[in-house]
């Protein structure tokens, strides 16, 4: 409890601070490559659900043209998606578009580990989840997580939520330290960085959460 509450927020403080001012230049020459290569802003902001539920701005490098999720594809995209900038593709590809979310640590509506925060209306709405999955939002949410590095984004979404409610259960120092290396290695290799199509249904998300309640 101790470590959840005081030493884990602590050292999000120190570590975010310090990757903001480690990664100043360099976000520096991404922000100024966004946007001389796609009109639009450099930081693409989006409603995520946090601890406990509560909706907070989650901040990225932009990737995707301007009103990206109105058009054909939704939420779904992979590295033939047209909608993805040149320079967007080089920055997911690295994982450097997540950098921006540093602030979102030191601001305190994220952790380095966690949770990754699901958008408002997908995989389904706050009211849709039961109990149980309910369970992950006890944490704040992560840059990194438990569900990200066993799959990412090729895991259907009540898998990953099981994952993130296994991490909340047994959130500890000793793990968090194993994620954050097991996540060096996943972007060094780009594994598990492209969805490979829709990894949940409405028809079948309600029929599980309904068979759950």
């Amino acid at each position: 409890m101790l470590y959840r509450i005081y030493i884990k927020r602590f050292l999000d403080i120190v570590l975010s601070s310090l990757g903001l001012v480690v990664a100043a230049i360099p976000m520096g020459l991404v922000a100024i490559a966004i946007k001389l290569d796609s009109p639009g802003p450099i930081i693409f902001k989006q409603d995520r659900l946090g601890q406990y539920g509560r909706v907070y701005k989650m901040y990225k490098f932009r990737s995707m043209c301007v009103g990206a999720e109105k058009m054909a594809g939704g939420v779904y995209s992979d590295n033939h998606d047209s909608r993805v900038s040149r320079v967007g593709k080089f920055i997911r590809a690295t994982s450097i578009d997540e950098l921006p979310q540093l602030w979102n640590v030191l601001k305190g509506d994220c952790s380095l580990v966690g949770f990754r925060s699901p958008l408002t209306y997908h995989p389904w709405p706050w009211e849709e989840y039961t109990d149980e999955q309910r369970k992950m939002f006890n944490l704040r949410p992560g840059i990194t997580g438990w569900a990200q590095v066993h799959g990412r984004k090729t895991v259907e979404w009540n898998e990953r939520i099981k994952m993130n409610v296994w991490y909340a259960e047994h959130c500890s120092f000793l793990l968090d330290v194993k994620i954050l290396l097991m996540t060096v290695f996943k972007v060094l290799q780009n594994a598990d960085n492209e969805n490979v199509g829709q990894t949940v249904s409405v028809s079948e998300s309600a029929a599980i959460n309904k068979k759950d309640s």
